[in-house]
């Protein structure tokens, strides 16, 4: 296995490809932007969270949908307008539901190892990404909402992710600059936060000193079994008006919400679904403002909203989640509950000077990403990480390469066996 495409570059493929060139792969990572990380990866929440690896395949997220469908501003808004694409997901994301607790602990050992290597390629490669390593604090407005915590707690205490319960009084001494009033809460010592886009550009500039080829403007259009050797892949892209076929001997699809149409060409099922999220990054433009500013990154549980220190310049907030296909529109009614959030917990920042965003999670139905081969030889997944692509990415990238390597390794060792002689 010579030469390898990564399809996408945002945090998924950039880590997929600088985990296969550190092995020593050919890698061409295509990207249909100028840059890396400018969609998904670009200006979510922050939170490096394994708190967060609950799935959402539970009852009750099913009762606060229906709920929530007339209101503009919920946190989980879907649209009625029917799709075969949307009501095939819904179906198995109901089917997935008795999978709620394994799944849930699979997700926290993933983000767990995840971690580790996320951190050591950044101190390996000197990638400066506003790194806030004080915790997660997650907040609960009632009981019900505690008792469901501490149950959540023990699977993620499972899956190796220490958690405890904090009273309102150890909240105000954990987050001094918070002014809501909570019922209780949950502290993760081990989380942290830190800017997405400055990592993901960081490691594609190490992946590509290490060797990898990082192609831009480049639309990846169709994709097909190569006839010719009956392996590998060929790859169409579009670039400059023109259209490119180049052949590879494998190829890794990190495409986000385009995974799902990228996958059919290939024959495989990859049923991601594009829920959209926003985001709001608040300029701390006074000293004011940076004083009052949170340091310890929260969640909101309530209304599913997270908040992130990133630098001494900025707060991220982010939340929501919309089930409105690929639809990519800001919408005002969706940004407000975001700005109201800081204005209601941390007063004393001037939330005159902020910068809104939306972006689109690729989410599986059972809410576990898909990572490895498909069907066809050559073929392999790396996508539909959800609210935790950010958490995942390094753990995900690292079973992918190794998958590959092992892959290279086994045809290297039947091609080196000599022949017996009679």
């Amino acid at each position: 296995m010579k030469t390898i495409a990564i399809i996408g570059g945002g945090v998924t493929g950039v880590t997929t490809a600088y985990a296969l060139a550190k092995r020593g792969f050919a890698v061409t990572l295509l990207e249909r932007h100028r840059y890396a990380a400018m969609e998904t990866s670009y200006a979510n929440g922050g939170q490096l969270s394994a708190s967060n690896a609950e799935v959402w395949n539970h009852r009750a997220n099913i009762a606060k949908a229906l709920q929530w469908m007339l209101r503009r501003d919920a946190p989980l808004l879907v649209h009625p307008l029917p799709t075969w694409h949307k009501l095939s997901w819904f179906a198995e994301f109901i089917g997935a539901m008795p999978q709620y607790h394994d799944n849930t602990i699979a997700l926290a050992r993933m983000a767990v190892a995840a971690r580790e290597h996320l951190f050591q390629w950044a101190a390996d490669e000197g990638i400066q990404f506003d790194l806030h390593r004080k915790g997660i604090l997650h907040l609960h407005r009632d009981r019900a909402e505690f008792d469901h915590a501490v149950a959540v707690s023990k699977l993620l205490a499972r899956g190796g992710v220490p958690r405890r319960a904090v009273t309102p009084e150890e909240i105000r001494a954990l987050e001094p600059a918070l002014q809501g009033r909570y019922y209780g809460g949950h502290y993760t010592e081990s989380d942290s936060s830190g800017d997405i886009h400055k990592f993901t550009t960081g490691l594609a500039h190490a992946a590509q000193r290490l060797g990898a080829q990082l192609r831009f403007n480049q639309e990846v259009v169709q994709l097909s079994r190569d006839t010719k050797s009956g392996a590998g892949v060929s790859v169409t892209v579009l670039h400059n008006d023109s259209a490119v076929v180049t052949d590879y001997d494998a190829v890794v699809i990190c495409a986000g919400a385009a995974s799902r149409t990228l996958a059919a060409h290939l024959g495989d099922s990859v049923n991601v679904y594009p829920v959209k999220g926003y985001s709001v990054t608040v300029h701390l433009e006074d000293d004011t403002s940076r004083a009052a500013a949170p340091q310890v990154s929260l969640v909101d549980d309530t209304v599913k909203l997270v908040c992130s220190r990133l630098g001494e310049d900025r707060l991220r907030v982010a939340g929501t989640a919309e089930f409105h296909g690929y639809n990519r529109d800001i919408r005002a009614d969706r940004i407000a509950p975001l700005t109201t959030w800081v204005q209601q917990n941390f007063p004393e920042v001037s939330t005159r000077a902020l910068t809104p965003w939306a972006g689109l999670r690729p989410m599986m139905p059972d809410l576990m990403p898909r990572v490895g081969p498909g069907k066809a030889p050559g073929v392999y997944y790396n996508t539909g990480h959800g609210h935790l692509g950010w958490t995942l990415c390094a753990a995900t990238a690292e079973m992918v390469a190794a998958s590959i390597a092992a892959s290279r390794d086994s045809v290297l060792q039947r091609t080196a066996t000599p022949l017996k002689m009679a």
